[in-house]
């Protein structure tokens, strides 16, 4: 072990501490003095201060954790402070002082999990185990992800996850429910932006019979059903105000009515929320209950948008085909111009985009057993100038208004890849009014 710390008497401390409990250890004060020390000593661990006399310990803690697991120790704790050092790359984060017992527990948990780290059949057992679906990529964007999902999975805060429509939000809520103590109960989730307020509302807390005209029998809401579990709330930025206030009130005091009752009832749920929408910005212009995104932020994951994490599209790419839902038994491949072809597009639709093009691509290559260029369409051709800007409709006979607008709202949703945020962008209507024209779209 290689104690870092500027201060001797809590140095040496840590280093007989670390004796007693059978490590070999080594204590140094600076960081030129751990990079003198390691010309020839290697340590399986460092535990690493924070305020060092010649740098910050977090400038120099990317550089120790390529090497060896990093414990961070500090007097001056914070959760900003904990999400920058995971995200650099520490192992466990330790308080000063800390006792003997949490010392020898975070260093025998930071040992353990590199040499899980470094075991193949962990992953893919981990992987084969996991409740949600797999979150497939390497890049850095994605690993500051997985960071931030390990830090919050264990506590039990509320998260806020950010990104853009498609981008696999909803994927982020399952992998930190699926990795928390609530795992062994239910996941629910609930997209704000489609039901009506008293619909969603009764969702949410559920009714007592007699609630509303309708209401003969007392139904559970996802709160209930979720008991001991997770309640993921997809576009929380779509609520109304009068939602907004009663949710609020289920954060701060982890009770709810159901509609209609006078009973509290106990929460005993986490929630993750997720937007596509700035809701600061929207708390800031009076849209949005400012303390309620206070509430729903007190964590923030934001998902990077695919064109951010272009070394994970190829991956991706292969994930969809291998996994694909039809024809399972056809085996194909990507030819390495059709997957930089796929590399180079902007991917206005996200990750959701992305599987439709797959799985068209997968049906045009029909008999072929690679999947070439020309096999695959991207919606709009967004990259191409002035590509994007035609649409064609063709009937067999004269169509109606209501015709018209089927097949315009079609062919829109199939070029943008199911994104509903830009096809209610370009229609110049609120997702939630192009929802109701894709639902009369659906009857």
């Amino acid at each position: 072990m290689l104690v870092i710390e500027d201060d001797a008497t809590l140095n040496r401390l840590l280093v007989d501490q670390l004796g007693r409990i059978g490590y070999e250890a080594r204590g140094v004060e600076s960081r030129a003095d751990a990079i003198a020390a390691m010309v020839d000593f290697e340590p399986s661990l460092a535990i690493l201060d924070i305020r060092l006399p010649d740098m910050d310990g977090l400038e120099i803690l990317p550089e120790l954790s390529e090497q060896f697991p990093v414990v961070i120790l500090t007097a001056y704790g914070s959760i900003d402070q904990a999400v920058k050092a995971v995200k650099a790359g520490a192992s466990e984060y330790l308080i000063k002082p800390t006792s003997a017992q949490s010392l020898e527990l975070a260093v025998s948990r930071a040992l353990a999990n590199a040499e899980l780290k470094r075991s193949a059949e962990f992953w893919q057992s981990r992987a084969k185990a996991a409740a949600g679906p797999e979150i497939i990529g390497r890049s850095r964007p994605i690993e500051g992800v997985r960071k931030l999902i390990g830090i919050v999975t264990a506590a039990d805060t509320t998260v806020l996850i950010g990104g853009e429509s498609g981008a696999g939000k909803e994927l982020v809520a399952h992998a930190i429910h699926a990795n928390s103590p609530r795992a062994e109960h239910h996941f629910v989730a609930i997209d704000c932006c489609t039901l009506q307020e008293n619909l969603f509302e009764s969702e949410l807390f559920g009714h007592e019979r007699g609630a509303f005209t309708g209401a003969d029998r007392k139904k559970d809401g996802l709160i209930e059903v979720a008991a001991g579990g997770t309640v993921f709330l997809d576009e929380i930025g779509e609520i109304s105000p009068a939602i907004q206030a009663k949710l609020l009130r289920v954060l701060e005091t982890g009770k709810y009515r159901r509609l209609g009752g006078t009973r509290d009832l106990d929460a005993d749920v986490r929630f993750v929320a997720a937007t596509n929408r700035d809701l600061r910005a929207l708390a800031a212009a009076g849209e949005f209950r400012s303390d309620l995104y206070y509430r729903l932020s007190a964590f923030e994951i934001v998902v990077p948008p695919l064109r951010e994490r272009r070394d994970d599209i190829p991956l991706l790419a292969e994930f969809f085909l291998a996994n694909r839902k039809f024809s399972r038994n056809i085996e194909k491949q990507f030819s390495p111009s059709a997957l930089k072809a796929l590399s180079q597009y902007a991917w206005p639709g996200n990750i959701r985009e992305l599987r439709n093009v797959v799985e068209r691509a997968f049906l045009v290559s029909g008999a072929s057993a690679r999947i070439l260029p020309e096999h695959i369409s991207l919606p709009g051709d967004a990259d191409r100038p002035g590509g994007g800007a035609a649409v064609e409709l063709s009937f067999t006979t004269e169509p109606t208004l209501d015709e018209l607008r089927d097949a315009y709202i079609a062919r829109l949703l199939d070029r943008h890849g199911g994104n509903r945020q830009e096809l209610a962008s370009r229609l110049g209507i609120s997702e939630r009014n192009l929802y109701r024209l894709l639902q009369k779209h659906k009857d």
